[in-house]
């Protein structure tokens, strides 16, 4: 089955109320754009994909730098088209959306949800509502309480504040609302910023230390970047002092930098993005390596309603990820922004998320609004 076409159209979309990401301070999103990748084959199967953008920058680069050496490929040759992708990913944009395309159509064709071509190791996952703003320890409370009652098992902190003492009270506030029946995560976004963002204290490794110290006492599941992302040796000695689980890696790039952060002890869970980290062959890879060091691989899934359904497949794959991120910060962020552009949404049930049956990726795309929304 050869390629025929590869169109990228650049998507802005509305979210559904204003959205100030933890990891841009300062910040206020009312819309998210996306590189909406569709391939078509010469059997008429098409696949669809999609890069994280934040201007036309992906459409210039999946023109100029993939689309000509990807029309005529056979759509069954990934390692083929994973070259040509990561010689794309030097020079540009973050391109893996293209190769979620390829594998929507590889399950198409074969009648089967990506995952089961994958592995099939699990139809559900447990679920954890990840939060994205940085707001009061009253706020929080209240809204912990509302998202166990929405049906997850689990919710993930933003830990953001110039003075990591309030972050602290946040955590503590809330594993005392609702510690014992649900699952509490901390992120602190240490390992970059959003252009633009105002400036905040960068945590060192004796911060980390202190603050990882207080959550342990918490029982908090894991921490997530609580130093720069290649900070290697600080977080291999923080790793080896904490007993909380160090999470991260949501933008390390393909199979070298995660075999490094692996070796190094760096991470306990790797959280591999199919949006920023690589493709999905590359990061199921990837978590071979994780499940042979016995980590955890958890996907990270912060990026667009197709970047989560592509996580999803891979995370469904894996026999070692207990775990599901799913975007959740009313109202900016919610399940309206997450499936804006398709039919149906996923469904959350009894602290689990379902996964989609449906070929391919999972999802069909709403005409209406794709037309509706492309720039």
């Amino acid at each position: 089955m050869i390629i025929e076409n590869l169109k990228a159209n650049l998507v802005v979309h509305p979210l559904p109320g204003e959205f100030h990401p933890a990891w841009g301070p300062g910040l206020t999103m009312r819309e998210l754009p996306l590189t909406l990748i569709e391939i078509t084959t010469d059997t008429g199967i098409k696949g669809y994909g999609a890069l994280p953008a934040s201007g036309k920058e992906g459409v210039v680069g999946v023109n100029t730098f993939i689309k000509d050496n990807l029309i005529g490929l056979d759509v069954f040759n990934i390692e083929e088209i994973e070259k040509v992708l990561r010689n794309a990913s030097l020079r540009t944009i973050w391109p893996w959306g293209v190769e979620m395309a390829i594998w929507d159509i590889i399950g198409k064709d074969a009648n089967r949800p990506v995952y089961k071509l994958m592995g099939g190791f699990q139809d559900e996952i447990k679920v954890y509502a990840s939060l994205g703003e940085v707001r009061s320890a009253e706020d929080r409370v209240k809204e912990a309480i509302q998202i166990k009652e929405a049906g997850f098992s689990g919710i993930k902190l933003r830990f953001h504040d110039n003075d990591p003492s309030n972050d602290i009270k946040i955590a503590r506030d809330v594993v005392e609302a609702v510690g014992e029946s649900m699952e509490i995560m901390v992120d602190a976004n240490q390992a970059d910023a959003l252009p633009g963002s105002k400036s905040v204290n960068q945590w060192d490794y004796y911060t980390a230390l202190e603050v990882g110290k207080e959550l342990e006492k918490m029982g908090i599941a894991w921490l997530e970047e609580p130093l720069p992302r290649f900070d290697i040796e600080g977080l291999k000695k923080l790793s080896n002092k904490l007993s909380i689980p160090i999470a991260g890696g949501e933008k390390n790039q393909m199979i070298a930098e995660f075999k490094q952060l692996i070796e190094n002890d760096c991470y306990d869970i790797l959280q591999g993005d199919a949006s920023f980290s690589g493709g999905l062959f590359e990061l199921r890879k990837i978590a071979g390596i994780a499940e042979a060091y016995h980590k955890k691989f958890i996907p990270h899934t912060w990026s667009n309603g197709i970047g989560l359904y592509a996580n999803l497949q891979l995370a469904a794959s894996l026999p070692n990820c207990p775990w599901f991120e799913y975007p959740y910060e009313k109202p900016g962020w919610d399940h309206a922004a997450n499936n804006i552009l398709f039919k149906e949404g996923l469904e959350i049930k009894n602290g689990y998320i379902n996964v989609p049956q449906k070929p391919g990726l999972g999802f069909e795309i709403e005409p209406t609004q794709l037309e509706k929304y492309k720039v």
